[in-house]
């Protein structure tokens, strides 16, 4: 399994990963992919974890604006037959020592407080993050809105 910077060649194989998990609609990726591929080293990332060369997951964070050297990680997917495989955490990984060798300070992580987005929230505190804030009912009613922090 290696994790490396996405190319649009990975385009297809990652909407098949959101529509396997329904994180956001996949026919968003190109265009949400191509600021970074124009400026690969700018102020967002875009990384593929791949196994025997078929992405099967992907990490993207973009830095905060105004902040000094904060960053959200707002999306994190992996195809469901490697969930608990190390293929969610090797982006995540690759991704806090890209940020580290750039020198910047937090990389923070949101998800819903709805009971099922405990694997997510599990997944995060796994990783090293912990719970640092919740807005209550951000989402919708009765949905909070809970942030994630790590230092890196």
């Amino acid at each position: 399994m290696i994790t490396r910077p996405t190319a649009f060649a990975d385009v297809p194989a990652l909407q098949r990963v959101l529509d396997e998990t329904e994180l956001f609609p996949s026919e968003r990726v190109p265009d949400f992919i191509r600021s970074f591929l124009r400026e690969p080293t700018g102020n967002e990332l875009w990384l593929t974890c791949e196994e025997a060369d078929v992405p099967i997951g992907f990490a993207y964070a973009k830095a905060e604006e105004l902040t000094d050297g904060t960053w959200n990680m707002l999306a994190i997917a992996v195809a469901p037959n490697r969930h608990r495989s190390g293929a969610g955490s090797a982006p995540v990984s690759t991704l806090e020592a890209i940020l580290r060798d750039r020198s910047q300070r937090i990389l923070i992580a949101e998800t819903s407080g709805l009971p099922e987005f405990e694997k997510a929230r599990n997944f995060y505190r796994r990783n090293g993050y912990s719970e640092e804030a919740r807005i209550r009912d951000f989402w919708g009613r009765g949905d909070d809105k809970i942030v994630f922090w790590k230092e890196i």
